[in-house]
C-alpha cells in the first residue's frame, strides 16, 4: 500500500451558498434566521444530497447497531446498503470509495458506484480547504447486506457521493462513534475467518482506524496484545501508524520492544515508516540498531532508507560496519542504493573502496553499477585503469 496520497476540496454545504440578498427583509430577526440557517448547514447529511440513483430511506436508530443493521438484513430480499455517519479521525485526509482525480493540484474524489468498484477505498491527501462548521469531519460506514448478512464494507468521507446502482439505502441517524466502533469490531474477531483472507475484517480494521474515538484505540490496544493472532497484529500495525496518530506510535513503540514475532516487529518498521507523528524516525533508527533479529534490523534499514537524512544515513553506515551479521550489512548496503542519489552514491563508493567485508564490497559495486549515475561509471573507470 502507498504512502504518498492526495486531498480533495470538500463542497461548501448548499444553505451557506443561498444568496443573503434580502438582509433587510429579516431585520432585527436576521441574527436568529442566520443561526437557523447555520444550524440547517450542519445538518445537511449523506440522505439528502450525497446519494445518487438510490431508493433512499432514513431510520433514527432506535435499538444497538447490531441489531438494527440484524433487522434491516432480515427484511431486505434484496441487497440493500446501510450508512451512517460517525467523527472521522482528525487528518489532512480525505477517503475516496474506489478512485480519484487529479492535476497535482486539486484532487477530487470521483462518484462512487457502489455496485461496480471493487476497490474499498483510496486515501488522497494534499491541502484541507473544507470549511468545519463542526468540530471534526465526518467518516462515512457503508455496509451491503445481502442474503441477511452483511457482505461489504465500505468507507468514505461524508461529502463523496454514492452511486447507489439503483438499490435500496437505509439511512441510520444517532449511530455513536463507540457503537459503531464495537459493531465493526465484532467482524475482525469472529471465530470463522476464511483460510484465503477475510475481506470483512480487513475492511472493518481500516473504518475503525479512521474513526474519532477513544474506543478505537482501545480496541487497536487489545488486537495487538501477543496473545493475538500473528495476521491481526501484523494489520493492525499498519493502521496503528497510518492513521492512529500519537496514540498509534505509543503502542508501536511497545510493540517494537516487545512483540515476540520477528515477522510482526519487521511490520512494525514499515508502520513506523507510515507514522506522521515526530519520533517515529527515531524509533525505527532503534530498531535497526537493537532489534534482536536479522530480519527485523534489515527491514527497519530498508525503512530507515526511505526517509533519508543525517540520522538515517548514519545509522545505515553504522550497520554496515559494525552488524555482526553480513547479511544485515548487505540489506544496509542496499539501504544506501535507496537513499537520494547525492546521499547514497559516494556512501556506497566509499563501502566498495574500503569495506573490510568481501561480500559487502561484492554489494556495494552492485548497486553502484545498477545506479547508472556518473559517479559510479567513473569509479569504475578509475578501478579498471589500476
Amino acid at each position: 500500500m502507498s504512502t504518498r496520497n492526495a486531498m480533495i476540496v470538500q463542497q461548501f454545504p448548499r444553505v451557506l451558498r443561498m444568496p443573503l440578498v434580502h438582509v433587510g427583509f429579516f431585520g432585527s430577526r436576521f441574527p436568529a434566521i442566520l443561526a437557523l440557517l447555520l444550524v440547517a448547514a450542519t445538518t445537511v447529511r449523506a440522505d439528502q444530497s450525497q446519494f445518487v440513483n438510490a431508493k433512499l430511506e432514513t431510520r433514527a436508530l432506535s435499538q444497538g447497531l447490531q441489531s438494527e443493521v440484524a433487522l434491516i438484513a432480515a427484511e431486505s430480499p434484496q441487497p440493500t446498503w446501510i450508512a451512517y455517519e460517525v467523527s472521522a479521525a482528525p487528518s489532512n485526509e480525505l477517503i475516496c470509495c474506489g478512485n480519484y482525480r487529479g492535476d497535482g493540484q486539486e484532487e477530487v474524489c470521483r462518484t462512487c458506484t457502489l455496485e461496480k468498484h471493487q476497490d474499498d477505498f483510496t486515501v488522497v491527501k494534499g491541502q484541507n480547504t473544507t470549511v468545519q462548521l463542526e468540530g471534526s469531519p465526518q467518516l462515512m460506514v457503508l455496509l451491503r447486506v445481502d442474503q441477511k448478512h452483511v457482505m461489504r464494507i465500505v468507507m468514505a468521507s461524508a461529502n463523496c457521493t454514492m452511486d447507489a446502482g439503483g438499490l435500496r439505502v437505509v439511512w441510520l441517524t444517532g449511530v455513536k462513534p463507540h457503537d459503531s466502533v464495537g459493531f465493526l469490531t465484532a467482524y475482525v474477531v469472529r471465530k470463522d475467518h476464511p483460510e484465503d483472507g477475510d475481506k470483512l475484517a480487513d475492511q472493518s480494521l481500516a473504518a475503525i482506524a479512521h474513526h474519532a474515538d477513544p474506543s478505537a484505540d482501545r480496541v487497536f490496544a487489545s488486537f495487538v496484545a501477543p496473545d493475538q493472532p500473528t495476521w491481526l497484529r501484523d494489520k493492525t500495525s499498519f493502521w496503528l501508524g497510518a492513521a492512529r496518530g500519537k496514540s498509534g506510535l505509543v503502542v508501536l513503540e511497545k510493540m517494537a520492544k516487545d512483540d515476540p514475532s520477528p515477522d510482526v516487529r519487521a511490520k512494525v518498521s514499515f508502520a513506523l515508516f507510515v507514522s506522521k507523528e515526530p519520533g517515529a524516525t527515531d524509533d525505527i533508527i532503534h530498531m535497526a540498531k537493537d532489534d534482536s533479529d536479522a530480519h527485523v534490523r534489515g527491514q527497519a534499514l530498508f525503512w530507515l532508507a526511505q526517509k533519508a537524512g543525517q540520522k538515517a544515513a548514519a545509522t545505515i553506515t553504522g550497520a554496515i560496519q559494525d552488524d555482526p551479521d553480513t547479511d544485515v550489512k548487505k540489506k544496509a548496503v542496499f539501504a544506501l542504493s535507496q537513499m537520494p542519489k547525492d546521499e547514497g552514491i559516494p556512501k556506497l563508493i566509499q563501502v566498495a573502496q574500503s569495506n573490510k567485508n568481501l561480500e559487502v564490497r561484492k554489494q556495494a559495486m552492485f548497486w553502484l553499477g545498477q545506479s547508472q549515475d556518473p559517479r559510479a561509471v567513473a569509479f569504475f573507470e578509475k578501478i579498471l585503469a589500476e
